[in-house]
């Protein structure tokens, strides 16, 4: 029977109060960064080539972004380097002089289908106004069983979500901080292999099992794997210096700002401008920019997001060992004159660096 019932209720109370004010901020902070860039989409400066010495074509995207800013056209040497821009992910949409004095919109869907309608609209309607015939051409459509391109972002935030919710429930079982640097290395070996198994399971739903792309499983399951463990390992190092308070720290950086922010649902253009660059180097961001490049695009534009996610693996490899080695290390000595833990005992509160395994 505990004897002073009123004594632990003084204990837990204001960490029970804090928890709950931290969930808050962070629910609140959910809200308003989703509602936030998602509200309104609307697309600015959507980056369409155009040869320089294209009289036709760019004096048209000039006369366009005279009138909207929906558009911006980028120059390029030639219609060989601006059909280069378009395949390595550069521009959305090249337009250049087609037959019979008329117009040729070419443009990548699989890149951003929100992004190359939009294209499509302005084109369209500045070629009806000047009675110039527009043809359009999908030179890299998605595949029909994605008419909207969502695959690639929900399939990555799954991934994602399982990388970092891995690592808190080791965190939660054996504790956020390796007490050694062999036992950092046994977590992160054993993060390695669940990284691989859940990057296949993940190609395999999309592939047979949804016929999505059937026949880019073994990419699919190669990028998941990247993908998986990148977020693992950074969850891992927040919370191996945090405990399992940096969980939350983990959620802003992966979900409440890494999802809205990936470029997924639609095309970074439409979003506020906190968020439009930040697909470019959050995990979420990368691991969808890194899918599109593979599936659609034949590895064109894949370096930096593969570079990327392979130095945040890294980084979140680092900072776990190095938490291990001073954070571990210190809860591992016991203070002078401080009682020795009995058999049962366990630190398993928020923040506590008590590691089984």
């Amino acid at each position: 029977m505990d004897e002073n019932p009123q004594g632990r209720a003084r204990d837990w109370a204001p960490r029970s109060i804090g928890l709950l004010l931290g969930t808050l901020a962070l629910a609140t902070a959910f809200i308003a960064a989703y509602v936030g860039a998602l509200h309104q989409p609307t697309p600015r400066d959507l980056p369409v080539g155009v040869a320089l010495g294209d009289q036709r074509a760019q004096a048209t995207l000039d006369a366009i972004r005279g009138q909207t800013t929906t558009i911006k056209p980028i120059g390029y040497d030639d219609a060989s380097a601006a059909e280069d821009g378009l395949l390595s992910r550069a521009v959305y949409a090249v337009l250049s002089t087609g037959a019979d004095n008329g117009l040729l919109l070419t443009v990548a869907s699989a890149s951003g289908p929100s992004a190359t309608s939009a294209i499509r609209e302005v084109l369209t309607t500045a070629a009806t106004r000047s009675g110039t015939p527009l043809q359009i051409v999908d030179k890299v459509p998605v595949t029909s069983a994605d008419p909207r391109g969502v695959v690639p972002f929900y399939l990555n935030v799954g991934y994602v979500l399982g990388g970092y919710l891995a690592s808190t429930v080791l965190g939660l079982s054996v504790g956020t901080t390796p007490r050694t640097a062999r036992r950092a290395g046994l977590r992160i070996a054993a993060l390695a292999v669940y990284s691989v198994l859940l990057g296949i399971a993940g190609a395999v739903v999309v592939g047979p099992v949804l016929d999505i792309w059937h026949h880019d499983v073994p990419t699919i399951a190669a990028i998941g794997a990247l993908a998986v463990f990148a977020a693992a390992l950074f969850a891992s190092a927040i919370q191996g210096w945090l405990g399992v308070a940096g969980t939350a720290l983990v959620i802003l950086l992966l979900v409440v700002l890494g999802n809205p922010g990936s470029g997924g649902i639609y095309a970074p253009e439409f979003l506020p401008g906190l968020l439009r660059g930040m697909h470019r180097w959050n995990i979420p961001g990368l691991a969808n920019d890194l899918t599109k490049a593979a599936v659609y695009f034949d590895w064109r534009s894949a370096g930096w997001p593969a570079i990327a996610l392979t130095l945040w693996a890294v980084l979140g490899a680092l900072g776990l060992v190095s938490a291990s080695l001073v954070r571990g290390r210190r809860a591992a000595t016991p203070s002078p004159g401080a009682p020795r833990p009995g058999p049962g005992s366990a630190s398993g509160g928020p923040g506590s660096a008590r590691d089984g395994g």
